[in-house]
């Protein structure tokens, strides 16, 4: 493993030519990751103001659903068209959906925005990782992919402090009226440099497409099921949530590359990975405040600051990972990186005992974080390698669905199991935060296959 030297101007993410799509790029990332984060701080007092607490559900997973859907379409139609029309296509839903958020007189109003965005979302998403892939040298892939983890550092330690500020002072419309001043002239600043995209011409038949956009569709409608499931209690919790990961289980299969439950080697295992990731990191996340805060006598504050070391620690690992220029094969830094995850995950498990510090839980979740540094840029600079022109899109797509998808159904059932009883327990966490592990060394196991014929 070689540590790359110090680049040379014409080797940068900040050569003449990539300067200004690399900040707006970026600054796009970190607009979408702040909305993602900030939406959650200013839902409640949303829902009072507009007397909307019966429609709360959905105006969370109704965006999510209609995410899922637009990452399908937007993989399509950029393997098809390339990645402009998505792009601006997806800007524009985004910032139409915003507007429509930020004016709404009536909750339902802003149940449709939040789905337009949501969607729009969704469009840009894929389409930045298609530009990334026909901009940007291979050489720059992980480091590009670095910039956008980085992105979503300093949204998930400032978003929902500033988010909270700006519904104290300015109002609950602002957390929404106020990103398009960012987001439009990020896009202008990435306008200049897509004169080198093109469009793959894809050999897309239109039943093909008609039928992974009806996939899509049901995934969609699964996921945003199985969220408002999940927010539910006891047996009626119990149908949605069942039926939702029946639905999941089903579309997933059709929209995942081919041998994607088996672990084929190649790409299949790359999309593989990057969900068990995402399952992993997301439920024990979600756990780990409540487990400190009950069992440890944590405020929310310290609580808070614990998972910042887990996003700071991300960071970290994301611009190491982008310095290593040479890494003996393409499993090793996905393999570290899962260990990481299945390591320091089981470390902070061990802080349900009260005989186990407290530091240890939290050097336990810096390593996770660590490990989710050295292994996202790593999995999705592999996705672009391993896709010709043609599938670019289709592959991005396929990448950030078991990435969503996968972080739904694991928020889902840790709410099922944590719901159990009067109150979360140590059983609970133990249980929860043992499965993120699990899923994590699964991972780790299987990282040697992320390349046909690559042995462990």
């Amino acid at each position: 493993m070689v540590i790359a030297p110090h680049s040379a101007r014409a080797d940068s993410l900040f050569a003449p030519r990539l300067r200004a799509m690399t900040v707006g790029s970026v600054a796009l990332v970190s607009m979408l990751a702040f909305e993602a984060l900030a939406v959650g701080t200013a839902m409640p007092t949303v829902a009072r103001a507009l007397d909307g607490l019966a429609l709360y559900g959905i105006a969370f997973g109704g965006p999510f659903a209609a995410g899922v859907v637009a990452m399908v379409l937007s993989g399509i139609w950029c393997d098809l068209r390339g990645p402009r029309a998505p792009m601006w296509s997806g800007l524009a839903g985004f910032v139409v959906g915003l507007l429509l958020a930020g004016a709404a007189t009536a909750m339902g109003m802003l149940v449709v925005g939040r789905i337009v965005q949501g969607f729009g979302s969704g469009l840009l998403s894929v389409a930045l990782y298609v530009i990334v892939a026909q901009a940007y040298p291979e050489r720059l892939h992980r480091r590009i992919f670095a910039a956008f983890a980085a992105a979503w550092v300093v949204p998930s330690l400032v978003g929902p402090v500033v988010a909270g500020l700006v519904v104290e002072h300015f109002g609950w419309r602002w957390v929404f009226l106020a990103v398009p001043v960012v987001a439009v002239p990020a896009v202008l600043l990435v306008h200049p440099g897509l004169r080198v995209v093109r469009a793959p011409g894809a050999a897309v038949s239109p039943a093909g497409a008609g039928a992974r956009i009806g996939w899509a569709c049901g995934a969609g409608v699964s996921a945003a099921l199985l969220h408002i499931g999940g927010q539910q209690r006891g047996l009626a919790a119990v149908l949605p949530v069942g039926l939702a990961l029946v639905g999941l289980l089903v579309c997933a299969a059709r929209l995942l590359p081919t041998g994607f439950l088996r672990a084929a080697r190649g790409l299949p295992t790359v999309v593989g990975l990057r969900g068990l990731a995402s399952g992993a990191f997301v439920g024990a996340e979600v756990v780990i405040p409540l487990m400190l805060s009950r069992e440890r006598g944590f405020s929310p504050t310290a609580a808070g600051l614990v998972l910042t070391t887990g996003a700071l620690a991300w960071s970290l690992g994301s611009w190491a990972q982008g310095r290593i220029r040479t890494p003996p094969s393409q499993g090793t830094l996905p393999r570290a990186g899962l260990a990481c995850i299945t390591v320091g995950t089981a470390v902070v498990g061990t802080s349900v005992v009260p005989a186990v510090p407290v530091w240890a839980g939290v050097l336990g979740w810096a390593v996770a974080g660590l490990g989710m540094g050295l292994l996202y840029p790593s999995l999705s600079a592999l996705t672009l390698e391993l896709s010709v022109p043609g599938e670019q899109g289709r592959n991005s797509s396929s990448l950030q669905l078991s990435d969503s998808l996968a972080a739904a159904t694991v928020l889902a059932l840790t709410g099922a199991v944590l719901a159990v009883g009067a109150a979360p327990g140590r059983v609970s966490y133990a249980v929860t935060l043992v499965v993120a592990a699990g899923l994590a060394l699964v991972g780790a196991l299987l990282a040697g296959r992320v390349v046909p014929g690559e042995r462990r």
